[in-house]
C-alpha cells in the first residue's frame, strides 16, 4: 500500500475524535468534494493510484513442499528421521525404512490437520462487496467497490453492503446491522449528527458506517472516509496478521520431553563408545549398539498413538456440536482456566423476548422465552380488564409478521408480535379491520415509528388513528394524556416520574424499553403526504414493554458447572455494561462490570491486578478484546475466547483456545480452532470436560511411556557400565515389539480409559506447569530403575545357571512385557491402589493386558516369533522368574503408593 503524500483522507488527531466528530460540511471540504457531483473521474484515477485499491492484503499460502518440510520442524520428527538415516548407514535396513514411513505418517497427518483450517485473513478479504453505486463527475453510477477512493460520494439503501468506511452526511430512517463487527445485537440507527467524544468505540459512532455492514432499513448518502487496511474491518485484517497464535501446551510437554530423552541418550552413547573403545569392541558392533539404543530411547509410537486418542477425542466432541479443527487444541481444553464469552447468541438465545408490560395503572408478566408462542400473559397488578389496546400499537407500527411461528423482519418487532399473540390478539385480523394510510418510518433523529389507520372512534366518526412505538423519552416528551384502566387521564408530572421510574428499574435489570401510544385525527384534515411527524403530537400514552434477550436455560448450569471446575467465566459483549451486568447475574457471573475503553485506559499493573474482580467488559472493541486475554495469560490462565463476528477474529486468534459459533462469520471460524455448530455455551463446557479427560488420559500414557524409556536408557547405559550381553540387552527388532506392540496397545488402552473421579472438580493445570511433576519423574525414575535392576539381573542370571546370554535375555525380554502389564495399570493413577475391584473398569485395559499376557508367552513359544526377535525359547521355571519380577514390582509400586498417600494426608 502506498504511503499517502497529500493531506486528503487524513484521519483527524485523536485528541479531536475521528470524522464523526466533524460535521458533514466540515467532512466535505476535507476532502474537496461537492456532495451533489461527487469526484470528477480524473481526481478518483488519482487518488486510486496513489493510495491502491479498495482491498484487504491476501494472505500468500506457502506452497505444498514447503508446508511439508514444515512438518520437521519438531524434534520428535527430527530424533526419528536421524535414527533412520543411522540406521540405513548401518545396513538396519527394515529399522530405517519403518522410522522413514513414521515420520512420513505424522508428516501427512499434521498437513491435513493444517489444510483444514484455511486463512481468516483471505476470508476477510472474500467478504468485500463487489459493487458499489456512487456519484461521479455530477452522474450516479455503479463500480466495482476495489475502486472506491476517500472522497467518493456513495449511495446506500436497504439490502446493500457499505463497501467502505464512510462520514454518513444524509439519512432516511438509516439502520445498518453492525454486529458482526461490534457485537450489536440491534441494528444501529444512523444519522448526521457530530459527536463530540473523544476516541468513540465503533458502536457508538452514529455518523458513520462501516466497510461490509448490511443497510437494514432506510436509505443514506456517505463521504468515503477510508479505504482497505485503513477501514474498521482493515484493522482488524492487520490484527489478525499481527497476532500469533498460541503453540499447544501438549506439543510444548512432547519437544520437552524429546529434547530430554535425546540428551539422557546422547550421554548414554557416548559412555557405551568410551567404555567399548576400551575394551576394544570394534565401531561397527558398537554402532550397533547405539542404534539400539536410540531406537530403545525414541517414543517412536508416542505420535501416533498421540494422533489417534485426539482424533478419536475430535469425533466425540464434533457428535455434541464441538467441531475441533485442530487436533493438539482438544488438549489445551484440559487447561482451560478462564472463558470470554461473547452474550447475544452463546450465553442468550439471540432472541427479543417481552417479559413485562406496564400502564399507569396495572402491570403485566409474560411468560414463555425467545420467538415460541407457547406462553402466557399474567396480569401482576391493577384493575384494567384486559391488555390488548395497551399494546395494540406495537402491533400496528409494526411491518413484521409471524409466519409459521417465525418472525420474518425486525426482531424486536418480531418480540412484540408474539407478545399480541401470548394475549390473545389476533394480528392478521386487527391489521385488516385497521387498514394502513401511511408510515412514519423510525428515524433516530425523532427515535420513534408511526403509523395512520383508517379508524372509526367511541361515536361511530371517521377518523385517522395514529399508533405510536419508540424509545420512552421520545414518545413521553410528546404525550398529553394516558391510558388508565380503560380512562383517559392528563399525562401530568406525576405519571411520567412513574414512567421514567419504570424505565429505570427495567433498564437496570437488563431490559430494553419501549412505550406505545395513540392518537386519533381528524380524517378531512389528514394528508398522507405531508409532513407525517406533525401529527405526532398530544399523544396518548398506552404502556412501556419491557424486552430481554433471555439467558439460555442450559448456559445457567454450565456456567455453574465451569466455576465448580474452577474456570472463570467472563461476559464480553458489544451491548452496555448495564445489560450485559443484569444478564450476568441472571447466569451467576460474578464481578463488576467495566467498559471496554475504561479496561484499555487502565496501567498494565492496575489490568492484572483488577482482572480477577471483573465479570463483564462492555462496549468492546477488538483491541480490547485481544488486551483481555492476553491479561489473563500474563496472569497465567490458558484462555478460551468465544464470538461470532469480524470484531471477534483477532482475540479468537490470540486466545488459546479460540471458539467460533457455528452461526457466526467465516472470519471467525476461520480464525478459531474450534467451532461450535449449537452456538451453546454449554458445549463449551461439556468440550472442556471432555479435554480434561482425555489430557488426563494421555498423562496416564505420558507416565508409561516415560517409565518404559528410562527402563531402556538404565538398562543399556547399566549394560555397558557392567559389560553384560556386550552392552546390548535387547536388540533392534525387540526393542520395536516392546514400543509397537506392547507400549501403543497400552498407549489406546489408556487414552480411551475411563474417566477419573473427581475430573471436573480439581483446578485447571497452570500455564507453563510440566507434565514432568516432582511425583511422576520420582515414580518413573524409581519404576525404571527396579524394572533395570531386574532385567539386568535375569540377564546375568541366564548367562551363570543355564550358560546363555540368549536364555536370560529371553527371561528378561519376557519380564519386561510382564511389568509392562503391571506399569499400565499402576499408571492409572498416581495414588491410587490397583489392589481394588475398579482396577479392572475398563474393558480395553482388561482385553490388551490378557493379550498382553498371552504375547509374553508365545514370543518364546513359536518358533515364528523366535525367529523375528530373535528370542530362545523357555521352560516353565524360567518364565516363573520372570512372572516373580512383575509380582515384585507391583509390591515396590504398591509400597511406594501407600507412602505417598500418607505423606499427601500428613
Amino acid at each position: 500500500m502506498t504511503v499517502r503524500s497529500d493531506p486528503v483522507g487524513e484521519q483527524p488527531p485523536a485528541s479531536e475524535g475521528g470524522w464523526y466528530a466533524r460535521t458533514p460540511e466540515e467532512v466535505v471540504a476535507a476532502f474537496a468534494v461537492d456532495p451533489a457531483a461527487g469526484l470528477s473521474a480524473a481526481r478518483a484515477a488519482e487518488l486510486l493510484a496513489a493510495h491502491g485499491p479498495n482491498a484487504l492484503p491476501e494472505e500468500k499460502r506457502a506452497p505444498a513442499w514447503r508446508r511439508f518440510l514444515a512438518q520437521y520442524r519438531s524434534y520428535m520428527q527430527l530424533v526419528l528421521l536421524a535414527a533412520a538415516v543411522v540406521s540405513l548407514l548401518i545396513e538396519e535396513w527394515t529399522t530405517g525404512i519403518l522410522l522413514i514411513v513414521l515420520t512420513l505418517l505424522n508428516a501427512v497427518v499434521g498437513l491435513r490437520q493444517e489444510g483444514k483450517a484455511e486463512s481468516a485473513m483471505n476470508a476477510l478479504q472474500s467478504m468485500m462487496k463487489a459493487t458499489a453505486r456512487v456519484r461521479r463527475d455530477g452522474t450516479e453510477a455503479e463500480i466495482p467497490a476495489e475502486q472506491l477512493v476517500v472522497g467518493d460520494i456513495v449511495l446506500i439503501a436497504a439490502g446493500d453492503q457499505v463497501a467502505a468506511d464512510g462520514r454518513v452526511i444524509e439519512a432516511s430512517a438509516l439502520q445498518i446491522d453492525e454486529s458482526a463487527l461490534t457485537g450489536e445485537s440491534v441494528p444501529a440507527a444512523k444519522d448526521t449528527a457530530t459527536l463530540t467524544v473523544p476516541r468513540a468505540a465503533p458502536g457508538d459512532q452514529s455518523g458513520m458506517a462501516f466497510m461490509n455492514t448490511p443497510v437494514t432499513h432506510g436509505s443514506g448518502v456517505l463521504v468515503v472516509t477510508a479505504t482497505g487496511v485503513d477501514t474498521e474491518l482493515g484493522k482488524i485484517s492487520g490484527m489478525l496478521s499481527a497476532t500469533e497464535k498460541e503453540v499447544p501446551p501438549l506439543t510444548k510437554e512432547l519437544d520437552t520431553l524429546t529434547l530430554w530423552i535425546t540428551g539422557a541418550a546422547a550421554l548414554t552413547m557416548i559412555v557405551m563408545f568410551a567404555l567399548g573403545r576400551e575394551r576394544g569392541q570394534a565401531w561397527d558392533v558398537l554402532f550397533v549398539s547405539a542404534v539400539s539404543l536410540a531406537i530403545a530411547a525414541i517414543p517412536e509410537a508416542l505420535p501416533t498413538v498421540t494422533q489417534a486418542i485426539l482424533s478419536v477425542g475430535s469425533l466425540n466432541l464434533a457428535k455434541r456440536n464441538a467441531i475441533v479443527k485442530e487436533l493438539p487444541s482438544v488438549e489445551t481444553l484440559a487447561f482451560t482456566s478462564a472463558i470470554n464469552s461473547d452474550k447475544t447468541g452463546t450465553l442468550t438465545m439471540n432472541q427479543m423476548t417481552a417479559v413485562e408490560v406496564v400502564s399507569p395503572t396495572d402491570r403485566y408478566t409474560v411468560s414463555g422465552t425467545g420467538y415460541g408462542l407457547d406462553g402466557k400473559v399474567h396480569h401482576a397488578a391493577g384493575s384494567a380488564a384486559g391488555i390488548e389496546d395497551a399494546i395494540l400499537p406495537y402491533v400496528m407500527a409494526s411491518d413484521a409478521k409471524l409466519v409459521d411461528g417465525a418472525v420474518v423482519g425486525d426482531p424486536t418487532e418480531g418480540a412484540l408480535l408474539v407478545l399480541a399473540h401470548k394475549a390473545g390478539l389476533d394480528i392478521d385480523a386487527t391489521r385488516e379491520s385497521l387498514p394502513r394510510l401511511a408510515t412514519l418510518p423510525f428515524d433516530p433523529t425523532y427515535k420513534l415509528m408511526a403509523t395512520f389507520h383508517s379508524a372509526v372512534d367511541a361515536s361511530g366518526r371517521q377518523v385517522v388513528r395514529c399508533f405510536v412505538k419508540g424509545a420512552v423519552p421520545a414518545v413521553a416528551a410528546r404525550a398529553a394524556t394516558a391510558l388508565a384502566a380503560g380512562e383517559t387521564v392528563p399525562w401530568d408530572a406525576e405519571l411520567a416520574a412513574r414512567a421514567e421510574e419504570r424505565t429505570a428499574r427495567m433498564g437496570s435489570e437488563g431490559r430494553r424499553v419501549m412505550a406505545a401510544a395513540t392518537r386519533d385525527l381528524d380524517a378531512a384534515g389528514f394528508d398522507p403526504d405531508g409532513d407525517l411527524l406533525a401529527y405526532v403530537t398530544a399523544l396518548r400514552m398506552t404502556s412501556l414493554v419491557g424486552m430481554v434477550d433471555p439467558p439460555r436455560e442450559e448456559a445457567r448450569a454450565a456456567v455453574a458447572g465451569a466455576q465448580a471446575g474452577h474456570i472463570r467465566v467472563r461476559m464480553v459483549t458489544g451491548d452496555d455494561v448495564t445489560t450485559g451486568a443484569a444478564i450476568a447475574r441472571q447466569l451467576g457471573i460474578p464481578g463488576e462490570a467495566v467498559l471496554g475503553a475504561d479496561f484499555a485506559a487502565m496501567s498494565e499493573e492496575e489490568q492484572l491486578s483488577r482482572i480477577d474482580g471483573i465479570g463483564v467488559v462492555g462496549r468492546v472493541a477488538p483491541e480490547h478484546k485481544v488486551l483481555l486475554a492476553n491479561t489473563l495469560k500474563k496472569k497465567g490462565d490458558v484462555v478460551a475466547m468465544t464470538g461470532d463476528g469480524v470484531n471477534d477474529a483477532p482475540a479468537i486468534k490470540a486466545a488459546d483456545i479460540g471458539i467460533a459459533m457455528g452461526s457466526g462469520t467465516d472470519v471467525a471460524k476461520n480464525a478459531g480452532r474450534m467451532i461450535l455448530s449449537d452456538d451453546n455455551f454449554a458445549t463449551i463446557v461439556y468440550a472442556v470436560e471432555q479435554g480434561r479427560r482425555i489430557y488426563d488420559n494421555l498423562t496416564k500414557y505420558i507416565r508409561f511411556v516415560l517409565l518404559l524409556l528410562v527402563t531402556f536408557v538404565l538398562t543399556f547405559l547399566g549394560a555397558t557400565v557392567f559389560n553384560i550381553a556386550a552392552g546390548e540387552p535387547f536388540t533392534p527388532p525387540q526393542v520395536l515389539w516392546i514400543h509397537f506392540v506392547v507400549n501403543a496397545s497400552f498407549g489406546f488402552a489408556l487414552g480411551f480409559d475411563q474417566e477419573s473421579p473427581g475430573l471436573m472438580r480439581r483446578r485447571p493445570r497452570p500455564r507453563g506447569e510440566s507434565v514432568l511433576t516432582r511425583p511422576v519423574l520420582v515414580t518413573v525414575g524409581l519404576g525404571g530403575l527396579a524394572i533395570t535392576i531386574v532385567l539386568l539381573g535375569l540377564i546375568k542370571l541366564g548367562q551363570a545357571h543355564f550358560d546363555s546370554t540368549g536364555t536370560g535375555q529371553s527371561i528378561a525380554f519376557t519380564a519386561f512385557a510382564l511389568c509392562l502389564i503391571v506399569a499400565a495399570f499402576e499408571c492409572r493413577s498416581e495414588t491410587d491402589s490397583v489392589l481394588t475391584a475398579s482396577t479392572f473398569d475398563s474393558k480395553q485395559m482388561n482385553w490388551v493386558a490378557l493379550a498382553q499376557f498371552v504375547l509374553a508367552v508365545l514370543v518364546t513359544q513359536m518358533d515364528g516369533f523366535r525367529r523375528i526377535l530373535g528370542t530362545t525359547e523357555i521352560d516353565a521355571r524360567q518364565f516363573g522368574w520372570a512372572l516373580l519380577a512383575a509380582f515384585a514390582l507391583l509390591l515396590v509400586w504398591e509400597l511406594g503408593k501407600l507412602l505417598a498417600r500418607r505423606s499427601r494426608r500428613a
